[in-house]
């Protein structure tokens, strides 16, 4: 337990009103505490982490101006969001962040009247920041509106899409854009590029120096000039920065600013909250602010598993297989290699999804289209119409995000674009926003698509190769967060036959059909099985669509009862294909399917939330056992 005495301004505050009498210098000393205080935490349990550092003071002027909860702060993703839950209440729930039982890494209503939106994905907070400001008008009420969005979000149409409806509504709605030049990765935002080019350039700073310089050496009349030239750049700034924009989709435009002057931001805050009608403040922060190791890191340390305060390195546990992500990576060069008509496509995550591996030694076959996700699906489309191979890398959870592209303008299509989804199934700490629990059943639901999940690493490899072979529409490959089984990896790759299963052990009693992450699962229960009498024909079935239906149809005739294993949402899943088959053929057997249920899971480890929703090797083992028990009870009844 930290000593909160440690962090004499932070140790005051539970909640913002218990600041809002700060005078600057205590608010510096608070945003030294609040910084302090995550690092202390972070480095020993983990968690997102850059963002927030660079957000203390934004967070801390908008709490302290801004009458919340009242005055409602709606938050894009959650990332940077750490320090608004320390300040409302949840500081000393901060070391539980994460975990089983403890806070969410993101916002969340139904954990505070402060977080008045929820949110894991990006781009979304001037769209529901909008929705409120309109719902308090039309009720009546009088609250102030903040939408808080990051750089990165702003590669995301939608933010855009939400900026021209406030602008034509005239809404009463501040947008405060977190302007680090970086999102997870390096950032892809043209706006700032274009910014930051205007302001850095040399001959641009050379001519203003020597205007300071000669305007400081004129006394009174140097300084009229100053403010005359300085209202000049201000003007030129309108022209030549994103305020140009902004003010052209019906926003008054503020900035750039010092997001790390806290003395600043508060004035800014202040004359912004006098205002009515849509408002945009673009402050300039530094991602990892305050915290060395991250200030020198490629990404800021985003995110990091528990690591070395003074270092920030984060702590590697020795001898672990290579995670399904570097394995996917490796695998797709050495397709590159042979194929150079494939290219790899992210949607602002090059390091999370692999292709980093292909950014860096193939970086004429790698696209990052920023966080717009439907644009990639579409952009990758476009791409497959001229004989090129897109392989398009996003989180499962992601990908729920362009459903419309990959119907519409790509099935629809029978376009070859291959589609691989990192982090299907349960990812653990993330939680609800990024749990993988529902792709196979909205692939399933499409025309023609393929579908593979591979029951290890080798395996990940040859659907790789052999997603890249197939013709005449999309195929989706999908893969578990974390580290791979350690099985060997063969020197070539091999091409599976479509829809063509794998028997990995023989059985009289049941038959297993499992896919991906449960085949390892199931292979550790056959054994234990046979310790109560019940042997079982294990079904390794690579493909969920479409199915092995030659070996389905031999299993309805030499197994009664057949079990069905899958990391998804029971709800139109794996489960549901085999069932709709059987149905479909007339056939008699007794099912049960083994997978997620139709909710929503917390957070927790990825094996704490097995063992709680039955789906590890004991849990699977009772429900086998019930099954079948079951089955013979009623049978004995009957006769």
């Amino acid at each position: 337990m930290l000593d909160m005495n440690n962090y004499p301004a932070l140790s005051k505050v539970n909640v913002p009103a218990d600041f809002r009498d700060f005078t600057i210098p205590e608010l510096k000393q608070l945003c030294t505490d609040v910084r302090q205080y995550m690092v202390d935490v972070i480095s020993v349990i983990g968690g997102h982490f850059g963002g927030g550092l660079g957000a203390v003071e934004l967070t801390v002027a908008m709490h302290k101006v801004f009458n919340t909860p009242q005055d409602q702060i709606v938050w894009d993703t959650g990332h940077q969001a750490y320090p608004h839950k320390i300040l409302t209440g949840r500081k000393d729930l901060l070391p539980t962040i994460r975990q089983l039982n403890g806070i969410s890494g993101f916002l969340k209503r139904n954990e505070s009247e402060y977080d008045a939106f929820g949110a894991g994905h990006a781009s979304t907070s001037i769209s529901a920041a909008l929705g409120i400001a309109e719902a308090n008008k039309y009720m009546g009420t009088n609250r102030k509106v903040i939408a808080v969005i990051g750089d990165g979000a702003m590669t995301g149409g939608m933010a855009y899409e939400a900026m021209n409806n406030a602008g034509m509504l005239g809404a009463n709605l501040i947008v405060v854009l977190n302007d680090n030049n970086m999102s997870i990765a390096s950032n892809v935002w043209q706006f700032s590029n274009y910014f930051t080019s205007i302001i850095t350039n040399p001959e641009y700073n050379k001519f203003k120096g020597y205007v300071w310089d000669l305007t400081g050496k004129m006394d009174n009349f140097g300084d009229r000039l100053r403010k005359v030239v300085g209202r000049v750049e201000g003007g030129l700034k309108s022209i030549v920065t994103p305020g140009m924009l902004f003010e052209a989709l019906g926003f008054r435009y503020f900035g750039p600013i010092n997001g790390h002057n806290v003395h600043h931001l508060v004035k800014v805050f202040e004359a912004a909250k006098g205002l009515t009608g849509p408002i945009l403040i673009h402050a300039n922060t530094e991602k990892g602010k305050g915290y060395a190791p991250a200030e020198k890191h490629i990404q800021r340390l985003h995110a990091s598993t528990p690591f070395d305060k003074v270092t920030g390195i984060a702590y590697k546990k020795e001898g672990a297989p290579a995670s399904y992500t570097k394995i996917f990576g490796d695998a797709l060069v050495e397709i590159v290699k042979q194929n150079p008509k494939v290219v790899g496509i992210t949607a602002a995550m090059p390091d999370g999804t692999g292709l980093n591996i292909l950014q860096e030694k193939c970086p004429d076959n790698y696209y990052d289209v920023g966080i717009a996700e439907e644009h990639g699906v579409t952009f990758s489309a476009g791409l497959a119409t001229q004989g090129v191979i897109p392989v398009v890398a996003i989180y499962s959870t992601f990908l729920q995000r362009a459903i419309d592209q990959i119907v519409h303008d790509i099935a629809l299509q029978k376009l070859h674009v291959v589609f691989v989804l990192d982090r299907a199934g349960l990812v653990g700490a993330d939680g609800p926003t990024h749990h993988g629990t529902l792709d196979l059943t909205y692939l399933r639901m499409i025309p023609k698509m393929v579908i593979m999940a591979p029951k290890d690493e080798n395996e990940l490899r040859n659907m790789l190769y052999t997603a890249t072979k197939l013709e005449g529409g999309p195929v989706a490959i999908r893969y578990p967060r974390g580290n791979a089984l350690g099985v060997p990896l063969s020197e070539e790759f091999t091409q599976y036959e479509v829809g063509k299963a794998e028997v990995i052990s023989d059985g009289n009693d049941v038959a297993i059909l499992a896919v991906g992450s449960m085949v390892d699962y199931a292979t550790k229960v056959i054994p234990r099985l046979e310790e109560f009498g019940i042997s079982a024909k294990l079904v390794n079935m690579r493909f969920i669509k479409p199915l092995d239906t030659n070996l389905l149809d031999e299993i309805a005739v030499t197994h009664k009862r057949i079990i069905t294993l899958e990391e998804n949402t029971l709800v139109g899943g794996f489960g549901s294909a085999i069932t709709e088959y059987f149905c479909d053929k007339f056939y008699k057997n007794d099912i049960l399917r083994i997978g997620l249920p139709d909710g929503f899971v917390d957070h927790g480890t990825q094996a704490e939330l097995h063992r709680i929703l039955e789906i590890d090797a004991d849990g699977i083992l009772n429900k086998i056992k019930n099954f079948c028990q079951a089955e013979k009870h009623i049978n004995e009844v009957l006769v």
